[in-house]
């Protein structure tokens, strides 16, 4: 790929020009506001303006409502030889496509998965997408120069390929992407009939929730009624469950001690639902699912109080984090002599936190990561 184009100088399509223009392809830029492009210009995302012939590549990274009708002009137009769009939806826009009379042969279907709190051009970095995923849909009529342009724009951006049907995909960000930003903006909005008082103690998760509740209302308003058909029926299932919290915890504050049992397991149930849910999501940047601890087994003698003080002060002065800790079989009795404390460590975690130990005086031996059934 030596020329491209990006119709659309927001984040997502200002960063991809970054990107581009730093691998040494001329990149032109294309808006209807022209501060946007002068603002990406002059932050070396490309040149202004319409190339003086086709490029390889042009991406649309305009809002999903209005990616057929700019892919259309731009085609009938001959911006491009092979086109791609970023567009968060990709079934209805597809078939948007289709009844536009797009030509779908030199069309690959895009969608990197990053973003950031902030938009537009000056939000915009060449690494947005290092490491993150980028689902491409390339149909049955996509053309194999038009494919291998997208994966050639994915491998520049730093990017990991995933190759789904354009429905594959919408079911997939439903569920992971466009369900938790509504339900962060809906849980959000209660900060609104906060007291001063209330809104000052939000802590880590409400702030969190926050981050994932910002960007442009209208664009995430787009995004979901583009994909309505996907969200609704999540948001559904998701309402279901939060009825039965609902009454739950009315029963539980009602008092009444006989049906506070059944209320008290119906909330642990949802909960640790929930916990099963989170531990199957990949780690940042694509990484692998949560694995499982590792575990270090540290010898302690019979003071076991005392062991066990002096271990977890080891530990705290090596500043890294336990997942967990064990104590040796009978803990309501101090451990004979031999007994063992395990210690449960993120895998990244096990190897220096048991150099460390070994170097004040422990003995220290590394088991396979299967977490022990029996926890303090």
């Amino acid at each position: 790929m030596h020329t491209a184009a990006v119709v659309g100088t927001g984040l997502i399509g200002t960063s991809i020009a970054l990107a581009l223009t730093g691998r040494g392809v001329t990149t032109h830029l294309i808006d209807h506001d022209p501060d946007r492009i002068r603002i990406a210009a002059a932050r070396g995302a490309g040149i202004p303006g319409l190339p003086p012939a086709p490029v390889d590549l042009a991406v649309i990274a305009v809002p999903p409502s209005h990616t057929a009708r700019v892919l259309a002009d731009h085609q009938k137009a001959e911006l491009a030889r092979t086109y791609t769009d970023v567009a968060s939806v990709k079934e209805l826009v597809h078939a948007q496509c289709l009844a536009l009379g797009c030509d779908t042969t030199s069309l690959v279907g895009g969608h990197p998965l990053a973003g950031r709190e902030r938009s537009g051009p000056l939000a915009a970095r060449a690494d947005l997408f290092e490491d993150h995923h980028w689902v491409l849909t390339p149909t049955p009529e996509t053309g194999e120069l038009a494919l291998n342009r997208a994966l050639e724009l994915v491998s520049l951006c730093n990017a990991v390929p995933v190759l789904l049907e354009p429905s594959e995909h919408d079911r997939a960000v439903a569920l992971a992407s466009h369900l938790p930003r509504l339900v962060a903006s809906l849980t959000a909005a209660r900060l609104l009939e906060g007291t001063d008082h209330a809104v000052r103690l939000a802590g880590r998760g409400m702030r969190d929730l926050g981050r994932a509740a910002a960007g442009e209302p209208e664009l995430w308003a787009d995004i979901l009624a583009a994909n309505a058909a996907a969200v609704g029926p999540l948001l559904a299932e998701l309402g279901a469950d939060l009825q039965s919290a609902a009454a739950a915890l009315t029963r539980l504050a009602g008092g009444d001690p006989r049906p506070q049992g059944e209320a008290l397991a119906e909330l642990t149930r949802l909960l640790r639902r929930g916990a099963e849910g989170r531990s199957r999501v990949a780690a940042p940047h694509g990484g692998p699912a949560a694995q499982p601890p590792a575990v270090l087994s540290v010898a302690v003698g019979p003071d076991r109080d005392r062991e066990l003080a002096r271990l977890l002060g080891d530990v705290d002065a090596a500043r890294l984090d336990l997942e967990d800790v064990v104590l040796p079989d009978g803990t309501d009795t101090p451990a004979p002599p031999g007994g063992t404390v395990a210690l449960l460590v993120t895998p990244d975690v096990a190897d220096p936190l048991a150099e460390v130990l070994r170097g004040r005086g422990w003995s220290v031996r590394r088991r396979p990561s299967t977490p022990p059934t029996e926890s303090r």
